[in-house]
């Protein structure tokens, strides 16, 4: 497996808008990430930054995100890991711990000492080194956990 920025693929744009988009996003809502991931070609070495893993076929077989809010109450908090994702086929070997520790690994190189990141996925972060340091709300009022890591910057 190999991650990858998306600024890297051209070839598998398409491909990654649609399983981002149907992985995490809402009917009609293409256009959100397809908008998002066509400027964040722009600068490459910022701010969001669209991410895939490929396995020796070049299938796509996971996603995250580095991103400036991650439509919540605390957007004095930046940046956010997103839209983790690993296939289904692909799970249980440590896939989403390596797209931690990339993340993390990301946001250091562009200056940054902490990453963020909201679930309501009890026990997963924590073991990875993530502490839970409050609650942020989204925009229907709903709270969901948030989640820290140092980035050993």
């Amino acid at each position: 497996m190999q991650i990858i920025q998306l600024t890297e693929r051209d070839d598998q744009f398409d491909e990654a808008v649609e399983l981002y988009w149907k992985t995490w996003g809402e009917e009609g809502g293409k256009v959100f990430y397809e908008d998002a991931m066509i400027h964040s070609l722009q600068d490459p070495s910022g701010i969001p930054s669209f991410y895939i893993a490929i396995d020796e076929r070049q299938a796509i077989i996971g996603t995250y995100a580095l991103l400036r809010n991650d439509l919540n109450s605390r957007q004095d908090l930046r940046p956010w890991l997103a839209c983790l994702y690993v296939r289904v086929e692909n799970r249980g070997q440590q896939l989403g711990a390596k797209f931690l520790e990339h993340g993390l690994k990301e946001a250091a190189k562009r200056g940054y000492h902490s990453l963020y990141l909201t679930s309501d996925l009890e026990g997963y972060y924590e073991k990875y080194g993530w502490q839970q340091i409050g609650v942020a709300y989204g925009p229907s009022g709903d709270s969901i956990p948030l989640f820290e890591n140092h980035t050993n910057q």
